[in-house]
């Protein structure tokens, strides 16, 4: 599932691709991606004629800012977006498409089927499902220390799933919760509360640094993952942790081991981040 780097990079690509254009018709391939309205027809009708002005990110989300609407998209696991000539032939799996005026498409495609789209008049996609209880965003002014521990320093919740939830903080799934806490050295069965205020400080640096370094790179291309221009993210080459089970760790040498947590494949290493160990980051590698 793409994750906050991919859903950021993807957002930035089709600001530049598509930010300006007007939508002439949309036609809906497979009702159930629309969520709301419930009336299919009427989600086709409220969008023609709005001008896309931006695209925003919340979460794992994109808002696409309209004059008079918002869509919000989640591309769950396999969604993408890709701008086309409305001559070129339609590949399979293509699910809707934004026809705009200047004769150009942005289509819709999703081999699984599980995205959605929710339409809302602007104002109101905030306060209702499904971005009215998301948390703090991890590369937002807002998230400081401060708001970081409010959140999450007195729950007695493994760290791991406690990050994952998105009402806590966004966008973190498992990729780069697995790289935030082996950079701060902690056990993702580690309880939240448990965790020193040098441990939390060294969590809070260490998801800032690992979802900005994969944002830098485009995200990471783990199994389908392209932006809307089809290119791959390369993060994946810069992993520590995450995917690479029975291989030596990279900063101590220990083998890496994967678990569940959380009913998560969760990659561990025994040495850089045992139970009670505190760990610091050092200067030469930030």
């Amino acid at each position: 599932m793409p994750e906050l780097p991919e859903v950021e990079t993807v957002k930035r690509t089709l600001n530049n691709l598509i930010t300006g254009k007007t939508i002439e018709q949309v036609q809906v391939r497979l009702p159930r991606i629309i969520q709301k309205p419930d009336d299919i027809q009427m989600f086709e009708v409220l969008l023609q004629g709005q001008q896309i002005e931006t695209i925003e990110r919340r979460g794992k989300f994109l808002r696409f800012v309209l004059t008079d609407y918002v869509m919000v998209s989640h591309l769950r696991m396999e969604g993408r977006y890709g701008l086309y000539s409305s001559e070129d032939p339609l590949e399979s799996h293509t699910h809707v498409l934004f026809r705009f005026t200047d004769g150009s498409e942005l289509r819709y495609k999703d081999v699984r089927q599980f995205g959605t789209m929710h339409l809302f008049p602007r104002g109101e996609e905030l306060t209702q499902p499904p971005l009215h209880k998301l948390g703090l965003e991890p590369l937002d002014e807002g998230f400081t220390f401060e708001a970081f521990r409010d959140r999450i320093a007195h729950k007695k919740t493994k760290i791991k799933p406690l990050l994952l939830n998105q009402e806590y903080i966004v966008g973190i799934g498992n990729i780069y919760v697995d790289e935030s806490l082996f950079l701060a050295g902690i056990h993702p069965e580690r309880e939240a509360s448990s965790l020193s205020k040098k441990e939390l400080m060294l969590l809070h640096e260490a998801i800032i640094r690992t979802l900005s370094d994969s944002v830098e790179v485009g995200g990471s291309s783990i199994k389908s993952y392209v932006n809307g221009q089809g290119e791959i993210g390369l993060f994946q080459h810069q992993l520590n942790i995450y995917g690479r089970q029975s291989q030596s760790c990279k900063t101590c040498g220990s083998e890496i081991y994967k678990t569940v947590v959380g009913g998560r494949g969760t990659h561990i290493c025994p040495t850089c981040q045992p139970l009670k160990r505190k760990r610091i980051i050092k200067k030469s590698e930030k």
